[in-house]
């Protein structure tokens, strides 16, 4: 995709649908009008004079309590600097949707008008009833220093800058767990720090809070080693400043433990590195190119243990491990201020769990086998879940011992609880697939490449790197199209009925006819069917000219089905394929199956659905909690249609008495624990939350699947093939383009699965 292509994008996803990244929500009915009488006149007015009698009752009866500002005046964005208040808005909604998808907090984001240092925190100070907390934001040194220091004095609410804090608070659990590694003390550590911005401040301060010794440390800016004899320095760099004789970074580096980079890229060269203590640490945070190149510098030094800020290599420093949780844990006891303590808690909490044995569902989102503790492995990655559940609960307990805390928490388990509560709503399962399609991308071949949708999927695909596109269909209309997207990639065209493909038709049409003619197929119609693309893109899948298939977009569903379950066929044990649909909902993702395929399945072929369910879950790293769906509750019905249910529960209890499944049951039951667990105890659904429901029947589970989707909006993935012998998946008539991709996505993963399988690698059953 073009530099121009990419830019347009960008501007339509900001644009479209409706403008902006965030939105207002109502959390309580308002049908009608008696609920409009209680949410403004004149019931709006009981909470006004509870709050009025007490104040704190604002905490009680509006959202304060979940609410944080992000504030800034533009003056230092991201990577393009001093762009102003109306330019920093996209920056700052894009922080609000980190809080809320990481942490469930609200924001409101707040673009100032003011330079003034005193104008700004005037305004903050007036506004900051409104508010649980304040984020501070992209807002430029030194006067975010001053700006920060006396908002914390002068609010009874958290203050942060994450500029300077966030990228602290990472790299300082990064630092000390590489410490631990390389069996060094932080007292005696010699640390050269590469900038001398708010991060790198903050960073320094906090290292030096858990033991750093000042006389050990060196800190460079743009002119080179800030020296205690150096001119005009501002308070923070002469905080910093140094009594040796020394002047560059490549003086600084020599017999150095620790580099840490905020700074730009490429400054640090081999022979620099070279010259560092052995097992070097080095945390090269530049964005987006590091300050020394990650392949380069772990081939100049094997004993190196190596952090940058990119997710494209390990041990990312990423600030979105830290702020969301923070201000969790800091709004959840309703504390005054974020302290010292409280950020130290936070290190420590990043620190331990990156020791602590990884859930597989952050294995498989990462494509490895087994991460752990080590060089490659010193922080948390991002799409870990027990991060909600870790770093809150530990800055809120810092939070109530060092006084700050207003509403102490005594219930910890019933807390933890409520935070993975929280994070139902969040759709992280899509970002954790598209990760780990892209740790090892495969070769797809969209038969129907020739449809605009699909080959705009193709060419996210494609530059996204989750996949390796083969485009089929009419060239000529295809090359049309990639034109008109600026899709100028370098992939492979083939269009199943030009003279060129002749000889791959006759050896395709010569393996169907062996495979097929004990089922009436002679081989002239052989031939004929490889011009026809599903049956050519079939048997590219079946020979191993590519590793995955999608197709589906612009033709009915029995008309593709039926190619592939002729050429590519069923695995090994399966007498029936079926589909399942992944349904990212408010209460987190739910599988429903088979949607697309079984009319009437029997027993025997239910219960093998939800075998086949169970086993694709695991693949998406989920823990199956599976209902069998009936109009009736456990025997409450002799009706065929229950009692076809029931004996297909009774199967897999004896054949799979480790599988979370129960039933039959009515869909209510299924996903309501309290009614669940007070009507029926002795379900082996008691007391677990249900993500997967596999119903009775097609028409059921594809209505029911169909409903959720366009009544409540909710995203779906699917239909996922079940049971075939090769990564096949058909899409929906009509899919969206982000539907396509997230079904090639899943195409990847399923031919990673496979090929671990073929290869006798130890995969979740």
């Amino acid at each position: 995709m073009s530099k121009e292509s990419k830019r347009r994008e960008a501007l339509l996803y900001h644009a479209k649908p409706r403008p902006g990244k965030i939105q207002v929500v109502p959390t309580k009915k308002y049908a009608s009008q008696r609920d409009l009488s209680l949410a403004y006149s004149p019931g709006v007015a009981e909470p006004c004079l509870e709050i009025e009698k007490e104040v704190n009752n604002v905490y009680k009866y509006t959202n304060k309590g979940n609410l944080v500002a992000v504030i800034s005046n533009g003056t230092a964005v991201l990577g393009l600097g001093n762009i102003g208040p109306e330019a920093s808005k996209p920056v700052m909604e894009g922080k609000g949707l980190l809080f809320k998808i990481f942490a469930d907090i609200d924001v409101f984001d707040i673009e100032v008008n003011t330079e003034n240092v005193d104008e700004f925190i005037e305004t903050v100070k007036n506004i900051a009833p409104t508010f649980g907390g304040i984020n501070l934001e992209d807002i430029k040194a030194p006067e975010a220093f001053e700006i920060e220091q006396r908002l914390k004095a002068e609010l009874d609410i958290p203050v942060m800058h994450d500029d300077q804090h966030g990228t602290a608070i990472i790299s300082a659990a990064a630092l000390l767990n590489a410490l631990e590694l390389t069996k060094k003390n932080i007292s005696e550590i010699k640390i050269v720090i590469s900038g001398a911005g708010a991060a790198a401040v903050s960073c320094t301060r906090l290292y030096k809070s858990f033991g750093a010794k000042a006389e050990n440390i060196v800190m460079l800016d743009s002119k080179g080693v800030i020296r205690a004899d150096r001119d005009s320095l501002s308070a923070e760099k002469a905080e910093f400043a140094t009594e040796r004789k020394i002047d560059t970074l490549d003086e600084a580096l020599k017999d150095a433990d620790v580099f840490v980079g905020l700074s730009i890229a490429n400054i640090v060269s081999p022979a620099m590195l070279m010259s560092m203590a052995k097992d070097p640490i080095v945390f090269a945070m530049a964005n987006p190119d590091p300050e020394i190149e990650y392949e380069l510098a772990i081939n100049t030094r094997d004993d190196i243990i190596m952090a940058t800020g990119r997710s494209d290599h390990p041990n990312q420093v990423n600030n979105v491990l830290g702020f969301p949780f923070i201000f969790r844990g800091a709004l959840d006891v309703r504390a005054s201020k974020i302290n010292e303590p409280m950020k130290m808690a936070a290190v420590q909490a990043l620190a331990l769990l990156a020791k602590e044995p990884v859930p597989e569902q952050v294995n498989i989102a990462y494509g490895e086998t087994k991460l752990n503790f080590g060089r490659d492995y010193i922080i948390p990655k991002p799409f870990d879940p027990r991060l909600i559940a870790k770093v809150p609960p530990a800055v809120a307990k810092a939070a109530m011992e060092s006084g700050v805390a207003t509403e102490p928490i005594s219930d910890w388990q019933k807390y933890e609880d409520e935070l993975y509560e929280r994070m139902g709503s969040d759709n992280k399962i899509i970002r954790l697939l598209l990760n780990r399609a892209k740790m090892a991308p495969k070769r797809i071949v969209f038969a129907e490449a020739d449809q605009l949708d699909v080959l705009k999927a193709a060419q996210i695909v494609n530059d996204e790197g989750i996949g390796v596109p083969v485009l089929l269909g009419r060239e000529r209309v295809i090359r049309e199209l990639m034109e008109q997207l600026e899709f100028d990639a370098d992939v492979e065209i083939i269009d199943p009925k030009s003279d060129e493909q002749e000889d791959t038709r006759n050896r395709y049409a010569e393996k169907h006819w062996i495979n097929r003619r004990r089922s009436g197929i002679t081989l002239y119609d052989a031939q004929g069917l490889m011009r026809e693309r599903n049956y050519f893109a079939a048997m590219m899948l079946n020979e191993g000219d590519v590793d995955c298939m999608i197709s589906g977009y612009a033709r009915a569903y029995p008309s593709v089905v039926r190619p592939v379950l002729e050429t590519v066929g069923r695995f090994q044990g399966v007498d029936k394929v079926a589909t399942t649909n992944l349904m990212l909902t408010k209460r987190g993702p739910i599988f429903i199956s088979d949607t697309s395929i079984n009319i009437d399945p029997t027993a025997k072929e239910l219960a093998k659905i939800a075998q086949m369910t169970n086993y694709t879950m695991k693949m998406f790293g989920l823990t199956p909690v599976i209902a069998m769906i009936s109009y009736a509750n456990f025997g409450s019905s002799k009706d065929p249609h229950a009692t076809k249910v029931r004996e297909a529960v009774s199967l897999l209890h004896r054949t799979n008495p480790d599988m979370h499944v129960d039933g039959e049951l009515q869909t209510d039951f299924a996903l309501n624990p309290q009614m669940l667990q007070k009507k029926f105890p002795f379900s082996k659904l008691a007391g677990k939350k249900v993500n997967a429901l596999i119903f009775p029947n097609l028409d059921s589970a594809n209505s029911n699947y169909k409903l959720l989707k366009e009544l409540n909006n909710v995203e779906s993935i699917g239909p996922i093939m079940l049971g075939m012998k090769k990564p096949v998946h058909i899409l929906q008539l009509g899919a969206s383009v982000e539907e396509i991709v997230h079904m090639a996505a899943v195409a990847v993963v399923d031919a990673q699965q496979k090929e671990k399988r073929a290869k006798g690698m130890e995969i979740p059953e």
